[in-house]
């Protein structure tokens, strides 16, 4: 295996490591430092001190489930992106402009979306 790539996937790997480690100190030093003693106020089902006025299951906005699908999309082309980033010497020619076909009909979705005021919150 090329030595380059092996050291690639080795900082990510170290990343994620670092990343997974660090999260996981912060979330134990916060139950060990921090009093935690749960009162009536506390564990109630509502903190902000009024009844509540409107029901729980109250219907969302189809537009919170649109943005949030937009964000899964945009999020899934970084993934892409990162690892082709990477090997961007190894993809060659026909690599790099398949991504780059890629970016373009991603964008060209975005434009229509955008045209299409999916993304205006009146």
């Amino acid at each position: 295996m090329n030595l380059v790539l092996t050291l690639s996937y080795l900082n990510i790997f170290i990343s994620f490591l670092v990343a997974t480690i660090l999260a996981t100190v912060i979330i134990l030093l916060s139950y060990i430092l921090v009093f935690q003693q749960a009162d009536s106020e506390k564990i109630s089902a509502y903190e902000c001190g009024f009844q509540p006025f409107e029901e729980a299951r109250s219907q969302f906005d189809v537009r919170f489930y649109l943005v949030a699908i937009l964000f899964i999309i945009f999020d899934l082309e970084i993934m892409f992106l990162f690892p082709w980033s990477i090997n961007l010497e190894a993809v060659g020619f026909f690599g790099y402009w398949s991504m780059l076909f890629f970016l373009l009909i991603l964008t060209i979705g975005f434009i229509y979306e955008w045209k299409k005021g999916a993304l205006d919150w009146e």
